[in-house]
This record gives C-alpha cells, structure tokens and sequence, in this order.
C-alpha cells in the first residue's frame, strides 16, 4: 500500500506543506511501493513514481500527471519534493532517482556525500570502488565473478561472493 503524506483533513482540504498549482488542486507527496518519493493523484490512491511525472505519458486516471501547468517549464514548474539537485546546480534529478544506486548526476552526487547521504549498499549490492561509470560506491552483485573487472580493487573479482 502506498504511503501518503501529508494527509487532507476529510473534507477535500488538502494538508499545510501541499503545493498548490496554479489551476488550484493541491499537489501532495506519497511514497511508492519502492519506497520512492512519489506524486500523488486526485483518486488518493495512486501514487506515481516521481520520474513518471511530465513525462509526456498520463499515469494518473486523470491526467494530473501531466498537468500543463506543472509540466510547462521542467524543473521550475515542478513540486519541489519531486526535484533532487546534484553536484552542479545547473543540473538536477526526480527525486527518486537518489540514493538507486545509479550514477544519475554524471558525477555521483546523487549517490555520495557531502551532496546526498545514502544509506550503505543494500543487500544486493557490493560496495567497490567502481570503474564502470554508471555506479559510484556500489555494484550490483550480479556483476560480481563475472570475468569482468568492474571494481578498480578487482574485489568483485576475487572476494565478492556474488549474486
């Protein structure tokens, strides 16, 4: 079941920390099955990825989704909690695509302090330091063993126990 936050007060009233769109429905954050930061539809069940918002495809029965409004000038437009910055303040992710263990950024601060602090590699990740430039400070274990140097240390190689 997704989680929702804030929550309305039962009478259509959207909670304190909505953002509210210029077409004046409140805009409210919810949590993915993933365990993702996600938006939340009008239905207040679903609960879209925040990468799947103004993406050009309608995920909310509605649409809200893809509302003109919100979708207009990317990032600016967007509820905050759907926008993560990196490294460069030019450039910027949805908010969960930080912390999944793939070099988003191009300069893995999406992935590494002092910008982002993650949580350790989780369990089907090994923790290297990587030469393959899609990771930072993790692989996916189905690397490991492989006859494929994907660690600089080679430990993926040689002590990782593999998948």
């Amino acid at each position: 079941m997704n989680k929702i936050f804030p929550q309305g007060d039962g009478n259509g009233n959207a909670a304190a920390g909505t953002k509210a769109l210029p077409g004046g429905e409140g805009v409210q954050t919810c949590v993915t099955l993933m365990n993702r930061t996600g938006f939340l539809c009008h239905d207040r069940r679903s609960c879209v990825p925040a990468s799947r918002v103004c993406d050009g495809v309608r995920t909310c029965a509605q649409g809200e989704d893809e509302d003109e409004a919100m979708c207009r000038d990317v990032p600016q437009s967007l509820p905050s909690f759907l926008v993560a910055r990196c490294g460069n303040p030019t450039s910027w992710i949805y908010s969960d695509q930080k912390c999944d263990g793939i070099n988003n950024c191009g300069d893995c601060s999406d992935e590494l302090s002092p910008v982002t602090a993650c949580p350790p590699c989780g369990p089907g990740w090994w923790r290297c330091p990587s030469t393959v430039f899609k990771y930072c400070d993790c692989i996916p274990r189905v690397l490991c063993r492989d006859h494929t140097q994907h660690c600089s240390d080679w430990s993926d190689e040689y002590s990782c126990p593999g998948p």
